[in-house]
């Protein structure tokens, strides 16, 4: 609703008691902080510039393209041939959405020529022999109630941009829609480029999909959801295991490369983590202040433990290979078998009985069938990934951004990762949940 409000918040009169929490009122210091009264959010998100609302300056920055239909396209539906692909790790949603874009496709738009290519951008290199699969509502109507892939996915041959826009080309495709994340997208935009250098007609649309949710300026990644869910319930196990033993410990090991939203949402979803350990949150073992012994306290107090960690922290703690996978991504030492070492020897030298038991539930969370809210999200997704692409966009990628789908570039979204803020209310709000100490480090 447009207009001026007075947001002013009655208060019974000046505070003047400390709290009692440990957090930080200063900056850049890694510890969550206090919220101040002169921090506010914007309440007017929508702006409608034929209203005079905003100068020639202001319109230039800052405001997303709302994604929708639109009154008029630039493809004739009649001369549509379109392709979609899959590319990167499984992740609840993806048959989801492969069946939106169809479906949208064809019964919106009345488009009949619509192409699966098979396991990601492989599926168009002649060495693999994949043909691609004629897509119609009849083919797809089913596939969302299962897990994976209907088109199979793969890591890695986005890298091999002119042998993608040859076989785009030799296809006759006008239109592709490419589902992945952070480095599928980056991939994308390359194949867009070349597109675009060779004078070709072909939209390129992306679709965000990464259980890290890292792709940055979208809200959320789909998948997301239910990967908290599914996580959630393997937190639920730990902790049933952990609080029917003497001094029981679970630890769950979660996705998480470089960002730690699942982790972070999950010790929030879950009520039963202690601890969270994240990439963005630096921490020590040993030492007063270290893991171990907030560890161990914890089990003096309450004789069990939940402790959940992201795949990508604490990197800086074990030996890197150097190496990287298909996509581009550095090989991780594993976390997770690392801790259950370091937590068994160490309460071992101190002859302290513990009984740890380690889950790596990752595989399962990602060939699970989407939740209700996350299948929403892929409808979504696939149908205004459709009218983008129907309306000539091309180099975006379709996110949702204050509940709103939009239209953002893609050279924005791959420009760098989304990042758990350590500072920020998110992560604040797990410290408040787990109770573990803001900061477990020794200096």
């Amino acid at each position: 609703m447009k207009g001026t409000y007075d947001f002013k918040v009655e208060t019974l009169g000046p505070c003047k008691i400390p709290s009692p929490i440990h957090f930080s009122k200063n900056r850049g210091d890694r510890v969550a902080n206090f919220v101040r009264d002169d921090e506010f959010v914007f309440y007017n998100i929508d702006s409608y510039a034929e209203d005079g609302d905003l100068s020639p300056e202001e319109l230039k920055q800052n405001l997303m393209e709302k994604a929708g239909p639109r009154e008029n396209l630039y493809f004739n539906p009649a001369h549509v041939n379109a392709g979609i692909c899959t590319c990167g790790g499984l992740c609840p949603g993806l048959n989801d959405v492969i069946r939106a874009v169809v479906r949208c496709l064809y019964i919106r738009y009345g488009v009949r020529r619509i192409r699966g290519i098979k396991f990601g951008f492989k599926g168009l290199f002649p060495e693999y022999g994949f043909d691609t699969i004629d897509l119609d509502p009849g083919v797809v109507d089913e596939i969302h109630k299962t897990g994976g892939s209907f088109l199979g996915t793969s890591r890695g041959g986005g890298d091999r941009v002119m042998e993608i826009v040859d076989a785009v080309e030799a296809l006759n495709m006008n239109m592709l829609f490419i589902v992945g994340g952070d480095g599928t997208q980056r991939g994308a935009l390359e194949v867009a480029e070349e597109i675009e250098k060779r004078n070709l007609k072909i939209a390129v649309i992306g679709i965000p999909k990464t259980v890290d949710n890292d792709l940055l300026f979208i809200q959320r990644s789909f998948g997301f959801d239910t990967a908290v869910m599914k996580a959630t319930e393997a937190v639920s196990a730990a902790h049933m295991e952990a609080h029917s033993h003497i001094n029981g410990i679970g630890l769950i090991k979660l996705m998480g490369r470089e960002s730690g939203f699942i982790a972070a949402s999950t010790a929030l979803a879950s009520h039963e983590t202690n601890f969270c350990l994240i990439p963005e949150v630096p921490f020590d073992l040993d030492g007063e202040n270290g893991f171990l012994k907030a560890l161990e306290n914890r089990l003096e107090r309450r004789h069990h433990a939940v402790v959940i960690v992201a795949e990508g922290a604490g990197q800086e703690l074990l030996q890197a290979s150097g190496e990287c996978d298909a996509s581009g991504n550095t090989k991780l030492a594993d976390i997770g078998v690392y801790l259950k070492e370091q937590i068994t020897k160490y309460f071992k030298e101190r002859n302290i009985h513990i009984n740890l038991k380690y889950i790596d539930p990752s595989y399962q969370i990602r060939s699970s069938q989407t939740s209700a809210s996350d299948s929403i999200y892929c409808e979504r997704l696939g149908n205004n990934a459709v009218h983008a692409a129907m309306a000539g966009k091309t180099k975006v990628v379709i996110g949702l951004v204050h509940d709103k789908y939009v239209h953002i570039p893609t050279r924005l979204v791959t420009a760098k990762r989304n990042k758990v803020n350590p500072e920020g209310s998110l992560w604040r709000d797990v410290i408040d949940a787990t109770g573990q100490p803001p900061l477990m480090k020794n200096k």
